[in-house]
């Protein structure tokens, strides 16, 4: 049985995020006002039979961990 997982992948604080700044620096032009500290991220979707594994399948394939902080949810088996 197969469990399907999402992972959320998003630059580090402190890590230059050019496409968040280009967001950021658009979105005034496009009339919305007050957005700060746009970061943008990734997601991945997948069905894995062994949930043990996402871990290790961020840290060598999916994020890179020196510059990526990830988030794993389990949305279901």
């Amino acid at each position: 049985m197969s469990t399907k997982a999402r992972v959320l992948i998003r630059p580090k604080a402190g890590i230059l995020d050019p496409q968040g700044i280009a967001v950021e620096q658009a979105l005034p032009a496009l009339g919305f006002a007050g957005v700060t500290n746009v970061r943008v991220g990734r997601l991945v979707e997948l069905e894995v039979e062994d949930p043990e594994q996402l871990d290790a399948m961020c840290q060598k394939l999916l994020a890179n961990p020196l510059i990526e902080d990830y988030e794993v949810l389990e949305v279901g088996a």
